[in-house]
């Protein structure tokens, strides 16, 4: 546990952190607004034609990367936090691009709502892992900040593949052409 507190002290750059006796769901809580808005406007980026874009055979469409970001979050969140995964129904990724982007956004917001209850105190407590082995409450905040990195960097890599600059990029390409 006081690795986990170092992390988040050192991660939040903050001496206001140092403070707190939540510093990593501070964290989680100070990150999910600015991940929430750049994924959510890579997935709207994306034109609905290619939201079956693959880049290779293996690997999975952008509409099944969609329904993967929420279902990431709402996992994570859930149990970071320690509330009750809500019911909803599963998505496929073959959903039309509304449907895809607004299941994202709900899942943002409900992560958004869950975080605000979660408290440090609990990650040492046990959750189910994806394996169906116990694992601490802590592997699903990590797995929560590392997700929202994973999840980004794929949509843009998949917007590039397509010709769409990425929303994290868009500034830098705008000052460029300024110069």
């Amino acid at each position: 546990m006081k690795r986990l507190l170092v992390i988040a002290i050192v991660f939040a750059g903050s001496t206001s952190f140092a403070q707190s006796k939540n510093p990593v769901s501070d964290v989680l809580r100070e990150m999910v607004n600015g991940r929430a808005k750049n994924t959510i406007a890579a997935i709207d980026a994306m034109p609905a034609d290619k939201f079956n874009f693959k880049p290779t055979p293996d690997q999975m469409s952008f509409g099944h990367l969609a329904a993967h970001i929420v279902e990431a979050n709402y996992y994570f969140c859930s149990n970071t936090a320690d509330v009750p995964h809500p019911k909803m129904d599963e998505l496929k990724g073959t959903e039309e691009k509304g449907a895809l982007l607004q299941a994202v956004k709900a899942s943002f917001d409900f992560c958004k709502t869950a975080l605000e209850k979660a408290d440090d105190s609990k990650l040492t407590g046990e959750i189910t892992w994806f394996d169906n082995k116990p694992r601490g409450r802590a592997w699903a905040a990590l797995g929560l900040a590392a997700s929202w990195a994973d999840h980004y960097s794929q949509a843009a890599q998949y917007l590039r593949l397509n010709g769409v600059t990425p929303p994290t990029a868009q500034k830098a390409k705008e000052e460029e052409k300024k110069k």
